[in-house]
């Protein structure tokens, strides 16, 4: 199933990494005692065999003794250089361990186990550009006495590589292949699995990634991010009511997990309950660095009309991020709602400034414009609002009165006769005021 489902990906993750960037050296499952090589197996000195007997007892301080003796006289032996880096790499002086491979490498290019413990150590410390390189180099080489299903690990590290969540821009194409090369050698595992449901997730692919999610909580119902997986395609689709049921379910198994609450907290705002804002309160409390959550807060106190709480949130993300229109729209709609229209219009045209096809800011702007008496500007922002978004009712009200303010009385009438039509006695205020400004402006000179 697994290979069908990647077979149809172009692929790519939102998922943090897999393990397999984040181990540190296994001796039970890598060659520890003696470096990879194609070439035959050489003689092996006394005090490199007690170093790699230290090794395989953990026994790190008697290992690094040994080495460093055997080093200072051997400065090129690879199997001692690789040893070295071994320990040091189990001993978290990851740096050290570092220059250790890469000498390695160098005093034997051919030294699978090198390459690919320089690239995971590399790949750990998020150094992706350097760490590539020595991963699709270990894929080529023989592994010599290491076991072959080693190399699967150089192209799980790969894939975690390729995937836009962690190299950057990311490949999706080429995080797909390899995690089928790395099938090819070993396995598949829940964290292919669920590799491969974030692929299908970032590719558009939601029923093979629903699927993927599914079959991973089958085998493993406290996976949390298989859960927020499944979420997040669930409120992609507003599948509201079933992804709040996957939620409470993962928070039983997950209490704390900020990502799980902050989706709930989303997913209840989008049902209208209550219970998502002492919810994202209680969150923010927790994480009150966190923008993402302080902005979810912020939103969910102004649907509840606290538009002046609300605000307060909004003033702490703007002096952190002060040009990003979609808080500088949220600011001033909060505004407008305090009867500021003069600092709501400020907020708007900054914001239209920054994102000219933001149709909210447009929509703002026209309704700061009509409050400030500047019909001239609110006709321009409804005009450029139409290229995003169909006129609404309360947008060719807007149109009508500031084209009556401008003394276009043809194209008033016109769209007062629109909101008219459209509004269908659900704007009563402003459904009286149509009819009196149409019985004066229809009227034969």
């Amino acid at each position: 199933m697994l290979r069908f489902v990647l077979s149809v990906l172009l692929a790519a993750s939102i998922c943090a990494a897999a393990p397999c960037l984040a181990q540190k050296p296994d001796s039970s499952s890598s060659s520890s005692s003696q470096p990879v090589s194609a070439d035959p197996p050489q003689s092996v000195s006394e005090e490199v065999a007690d170093a790699e007997a230290a090794i395989a007892k953990s026994d790190w301080k008697t290992a690094e003794e040994k080495l460093n003796t055997w080093l200072a006289a051997n400065p090129n032996d690879a199997r001692a250089l690789f040893d070295a880096g071994y320990v040091a790499d189990a001993e978290n002086r990851l740096d050290e361990a570092a220059a250790l491979y890469r000498r390695a490498v160098t005093a034997n290019p051919q030294s699978f186990e090198a390459h690919l413990s320089l690239g995971l150590l590399l790949a750990r410390q998020k150094k992706f550009d350097d760490a590539r390189p020595e991963l699709v180099l270990a894929t080529t080489l023989d592994t010599g006495n290491a076991e072959p299903i080693l190399k699967a690990r150089a192209w799980r590290a790969l894939a975690q590589i390729d995937k836009p969540a962690l190299g950057g821009d990311g490949d999706t194409t080429a995080a797909s292949n390899d995690l089928l090369e790395a099938l090819k050698l070993s396995p598949e595992t829940n964290d292919d699995t669920l590799l491969a449901a974030t692929l299908a997730d970032q590719a558009g692919q939601f029923d093979a990634a629903e699927a993927a999610y599914r079959r991973v909580l089958l085998k493993d119902p406290k996976s949390a991010p298989a859960s927020s997986g499944l979420v997040h395609l669930l409120i992609a689709r507003r599948q509201y009511p079933e992804a709040e049921t996957q939620l409470r379910s993962a928070l039983e198994q997950s209490p704390d997990d900020p990502t799980l609450t902050a989706q709930l907290a989303t997913v209840l705002a989008a049902q209208d309950k209550a219970e998502a804002l002492p919810l994202l309160q209680k969150l923010h409390a927790a994480h009150p660095a966190d923008q993402a959550i302080t902005r979810m807060l912020a939103d969910v106190l102004a649907v509840a009309g606290d538009s002046a709480g609300s605000d307060q949130f909004y003033a702490v993300l703007l002096a952190a991020t002060p040009d990003d229109p979609s808080l500088l729209i949220g600011h001033g709609q909060n505004l407008i709602r305090q009867q500021k229209p003069t600092e709501a219009f400020a907020a708007f045209d900054k914001a239209t400034q920054l994102d000219p096809s933001n149709a909210d800011g447009w929509s703002g702007l026209a309704f700061a414009a009509s409050r400030t008496n500047q019909p001239s500007i609110a006709l321009h922002a409804l005009t450029m609002r139409s290229k995003y978004l169909p006129d609404v009712p309360s947008t060719y009200f807007l149109w009508a009165t500031s084209y009556d303010s401008t003394h276009d009385r043809a194209n008033a009438v016109i769209y007062y006769h629109k909101f008219l039509d459209a509004a269908g006695g659900k704007f009563p205020n402003q459904e009286w005021q149509a009819r009196q400004r149409l019985l004066l402006l229809e009227k034969k000179p």
